[in-house]
């Protein structure tokens, strides 16, 4: 239960390296983009990575190329997702979804707020960091699709002519 054998250990810390690099090199040979920021499909991805990356280390029932075939196969979808995501627009945002306007021009739009489940709280603290002293003081802020805030300033949004993004509603609710 503690201890099998050394020649387990050995065979463990030796898939566990050809492992790693193989999957560091994996995600080298992708890119960037693999290491990004995450929306909700690359956060699955990162996750079935580790989960096969610890079953490569811990199961004795999966042989090492097994498990790098299964690397190479979840790292290689997520590059057809992202290569097709590059160039066609409707299967972007069928796996990214759109940013999210939550305050426009200081006014918080509650039914956007409530659809995804964002909080007064959570604006206050987003145009705080953003170095705004009241949400009034911001234009627009959004809840991008990685899940983090953008702030706009209420003086970019008017110089802007009230477009905040393409394909934002910037209609109050």
């Amino acid at each position: 239960m503690f201890f099998e054998s050394w020649t387990s250990v050995g065979q463990t810390i030796l898939t566990g390296v050809i492992a790693y690099v193989a999957l560091v090199a994996l995600l080298r040979i992708t890119g960037k983009r693999t290491l990004a920021k995450m929306n909700a499909f690359d956060l699955v991805v990162t996750v079935a990575l580790g989960s096969t990356l610890s079953t490569i280390l811990v199961s004795r029932q999966v042989p090492l190329a097994d498990g790098l075939v299964a690397l190479l196969l979840l790292v290689g979808l997520q590059f057809a997702v992202a290569w097709t995501s590059v160039r066609w627009r409707a299967f972007e945002r069928a796996v990214k979804g759109d940013p999210s306007l939550l305050l426009y021009r200081g006014e918080f739009r509650h039914a956007e707020m409530r659809g995804q489940r964002v909080s007064e709280e959570e604006i206050r603290a987003a145009t705080r960091a953003a170095g705004l002293a009241q949400p009034t003081d911001a234009g627009a802020v959004i809840l991008e699709t990685d899940g983090s805030f953008s702030v706009v300033k209420q003086d970019a949004v008017e110089s802007a002519g009230g477009t905040v993004l393409p394909g934002l509603q910037a209609t109050s609710d």
